[in-house]
């Protein structure tokens, strides 16, 4: 059954729920990262691109109990730069080792967690780390054996479907043959629709939120200018500026230019006006002067303490190439999308100029002309693409109506 539905949601001023500390009982409490070896130099990865890769680590947590017959485990990919640590707090993390998360639970820890969207009494979660990222799993800050110092930009290019074939690999090892459902937002949503795509005897139930086939033109070209800037920077030395002055400018730079895109020009407006820091004209000055200014600058001084500049250069590259029509269907989706078995979701954001409502209907047609059941969902919101993470109630509603096999959404005006 196909359902299109636009469920309107009135605008929020703020997130609607905080973080549960770790000893409430919707809280999956305190985690611990868990790293497994996909490849040895005996049995190398080999990527898309042919190079083969090894050793491949990858870092990955779980939540939840797996069934019997392991039908209730959930992969939930992360985005761009996000990590397996989707929720709860990490018991592992200290002053002088990953200290934010002291700080902060899992990034979707409004999601997964007992009684929440994923429920943790009845699925099984997943959430692991791409390669080339910096968060545990192998990337350009991981030692290279050939030359037993970091890879740098000798490490390889890799792609969507690399990343898919690993995840799969890592169920491959915990014993799950197919996965109740597989659920992601933005790059993370593209990997949901790789998994479909890829395994399709292995996905009961694909979500795909903020994410479409392809990123557009406007995408490409802010990836390009936030790696022009981290590779301007004068301390990034090729690549190879580990153990030195790091490349924190540049790509604090590139994340202040991602956040734009993150966000929507009404809810800038809303957020942060033309407010200034200082009194009006009291000082002529290119120093942070607007609210603006101020938040773009917090977000990239931040970022900074917990990313690896090559590590961006890497998976934004992915975000670039993949191409669901191109790999599988010879250019065209409708023949690539022959191909998929799963239930779906699509699910949009009215304000979100990244993956934009469009490039999702036109996503939703061509499942729609393979006869693939489909429920698509616009949420009005001016969070622009965050919004799949910032609209926590009307996110979560949708979630659970699907997991639960309700494919009848209401429709809220």
């Amino acid at each position: 059954m196909t359902d299109l539905v636009t469920f309107q949601e009135r605008q929020r001023p703020s997130r609607t729920t905080t973080a549960d500390p770790p000893d409430s009982p919707r809280s999956v409490g305190w985690t611990h990262a868990k790293r497994m070896t996909l490849a040895t130099t005996d049995v190398p990865f080999i990527l898309d691109s042919g190079y083969p890769l090894a050793p491949l680590e990858v870092e990955y947590e779980t939540y939840g109990t797996l069934n019997a017959d392991k039908s209730n485990a959930i992969f939930i990919p992360h985005a761009l730069t996000g990590d397996a640590h989707i929720a709860g707090w990490d018991a592992d993390a200290s002053e002088t080792y990953r200290p934010w998360r002291l700080r902060y639970p899992g990034w979707w820890d409004a999601m997964v967690g007992p009684g929440k969207p994923f429920d943790t009494n009845r699925f099984f979660i997943i959430g692991m780390n791409v390669a080339g990222s910096c968060y545990g799993s192998t990337g350009p800050s991981s030692i290279n054996p050939a030359t037993g110092k970091p890879y740098g930009l000798d490490f390889p290019f890799i792609t969507v479907g690399d990343w898919v074939r690993m995840e799969a690999m890592l169920l491959d090892e915990l014993g799950i043959d197919r996965l109740y459902a597989v659920c992601g937002g933005s790059l993370g949503g593209q990997q949901s629709l790789e998994w479909a795509l890829a395994y399709p005897e292995r996905v009961q139930k694909c979500i795909v939120l903020a994410a479409s086939p392809v990123l557009s033109a406007q995408g490409l070209a802010f990836n390009a200018v936030a790696r022009q800037a981290i590779m301007h920077d004068a301390h990034f030395n090729n690549g190879n500026y580990y153990g030195g002055v790091r490349p924190d400018m540049g790509l604090a730079a590139a994340r202040m230019l991602a956040h734009i895109t993150y966000l929507s020009g009404r809810g800038m407006d809303v957020k942060f006006g033309r407010r200034r820091q200082r009194d009006f004209y009291a000082n002529h000055t290119f120093d942070v002067e607007f609210a603006v200014e101020s938040y773009l600058e917090h977000q990239g001084e931040t970022f900074v303490e917990r990313f690896d500049a090559n590590s961006y250069l890497y998976v934004t590259r992915a975000q670039d190439y993949f191409d669901a029509a191109e790999k599988w269907g010879e250019g065209d989706l409708r023949k690539a999308f022959t191909r998929i078995k799963s239930e779906m979701m699509v699910v949009s954001f009215s304000s979100d100029w990244l993956y934009p409502p469009e490039a999702s209907e036109e996503f939703v047609r061509a499942l729609l002309h393979d006869r693939i059941p489909v429920t698509y969902v616009q949420l009005e919101t001016s969070y622009g693409h965050d919004a799949f993470l910032v609209e926590e109630e009307a996110v979560g509603e949708l979630l659970t109506a699907f997991l639960k096999g309700k494919s009848k959404l209401r429709c809220v005006k």
